[in-house]
């Protein structure tokens, strides 16, 4: 590892070359910034990741031409760029990506990372985010590390050794902060129909946004519950510290909170720091259906865009509008449903705009969107005004139970389209 500026640890970057960049409350904003300032020399640079915290500034539009982003998650400062036309998206499932790197269908020319500054023996932490890193930095020619001493050092799979690091950049800078979100009355009452299905000693995918949030908050007189989940938030600490969370239950990784990444505020970020009962692992591992299957109540909670009477779910885009991407629905979903008495949870507010005047359960879906979860693999969704039970049902009964928790306003219209359609209605 040879430690050099900023501008010397980017120098190396070629026109055409594709780079990985450390995802999440991870990114390697000096880095990013220092490449950036190198834009005019540099063209077609294709910068690959999943959604990242932070301002993105490769993503501006006057940069088109010089930085092309392939986004395997569209993070909120990408959406723009993919539906501009100024980046590509590549639909793969969360537990796959390791393997696009290590196989060489995404070659990778270089990777950014951020760490913690090397312990005594040599190892640095990869902190809130070790998702595909480890398989990046195996596969890419040159691995380029911003060492920040505000860097939370998680345990786990999260160490690189500075003999894999090329050159390093020390750094002393905070991380991106995400707040916890703002819960309003439809999000309390989703929340409140999940919490009645987790049982005791369960093992939860618990994620980001308003629901998980809320859900959190309604399970206090829980016991024992574990975490197995891709990413996590300070909704975690809030159970822990309750004494909700403890793992005792958990049939693998006892006593653990396994995860893959995770947002939130700097509370969070020490909460992990130097915890034995956090343990990062990459996403091959904490979304392998096999692992989620061994886990006795897995209940995965995942969010949609929009459902149709028929059990199809929309979850990363609007029309065809992309939105935000396959990730890990997929993998939670079918690992919780094969899971011994697991609970597969798609849990979405019933109507979008002010005024409630679109209905997110339908009749077909828009023009356009894109199925994550198929029929088949939905079991359970909920809304504010209920919980649907669609595993064994039939097209009509799916119909029925769908419409029974969509909006008052919207269910007439629904019944009319379902009984117009031979599929749901007959």
């Amino acid at each position: 590892m040879r430690i050099v500026s900023a501008a010397e640890a980017v120098a190396g970057i070629r026109s055409r070359d594709q780079l990985y960049v450390h995802c999440a409350a991870a990114v390697p904003e000096v880095l990013l910034d220092a490449l950036v300032a190198r834009a005019p020399e540099l063209e077609d640079v294709s910068m690959v990741h999943l959604h990242t915290e932070g301002r993105g500034p490769h993503l501006a539009p006057e940069l088109e031409g010089h930085f092309r982003h392939r986004a395997l998650f569209i993070g909120h400062n990408a959406r723009r760029a993919v539906n501009e036309g100024r980046a590509d998206f590549v639909p793969v499932f969360l537990s796959d990506v390791p393997a696009l790197f290590l196989s060489g269908a995404l070659p990778l020319d270089a990777v950014l990372v951020s760490a913690s500054p090397p312990d005594a023996h040599g190892f640095c932490s990869l902190g809130p985010s070790v998702e595909a890193m480890h398989a990046a930095i195996r596969a890419a020619r040159t691995v380029i590390v911003q060492l920040n001493r505000q860097m939370p050092r998680t345990l786990g799979e999260s160490f690189v050794h500075v003999d894999e690091i090329d050159l390093a950049v020390e750094v002393d800078v905070p991380l991106p902060e995400s707040p916890p979100p703002v819960i309003g009355d439809v999000e309390r009452r989703i929340g409140g129909y999940i919490a009645d299905l987790i049982p005791d000693g369960a093992t939860l995918q618990l994620g980001i946004g308003a629901i998980p949030a809320a859900t959190a908050g309604f399970l206090g007189s829980k016991r024992d519950l574990g975490i197995h989940t891709e990413m996590f938030t300070d909704a975690v600490v809030d159970l822990v510290e309750q004494g909700v969370v403890t793992g005792a239950a958990k049939a693998r990784n006892r006593g653990k909170i396994v995860a893959a990444f995770m947002v939130g505020t700097r509370r969070l970020y020490d909460f992990v720091d130097d915890n034995p009962m956090v343990e990062m692992r990459a996403v091959d591992f904490t979304n392998d259906t096999h692992v989620i299957r061994s886990f006795r109540h897995m209940t995965a909670i995942n969010s949609a865009i929009e459902v149709d009477l028929t059990g199809q779910v929309v979850a990363d885009s609007i029309g065809t509008r992309m939105y935000s991407g396959v990730g890990g629905q997929m993998d939670f979903m079918r690992g919780a449903a094969l899971a011994p008495e697991g609970r597969a949870i798609i849990a979405l507010p019933s109507t979008a705009g002010r005024n409630h005047e679109v209905s997110r359960i339908t009749a077909t879906l828009a023009p356009g969107a894109g199925v994550v979860t198929t029929r088949a693999h939905v079991r359970t969704v909920v809304t504010e005004y209920g919980v649907a039970e669609l595993w064994g049902r039939s097209l009509r009964e799916r119909a029925e139970a769908l419409i029974a928790i969509a909006h008052p306003d919207h269910r007439d219209r629904l019944a009319f389209e379902a009984r117009r359609s031979t599929a749901a209605g007959s």
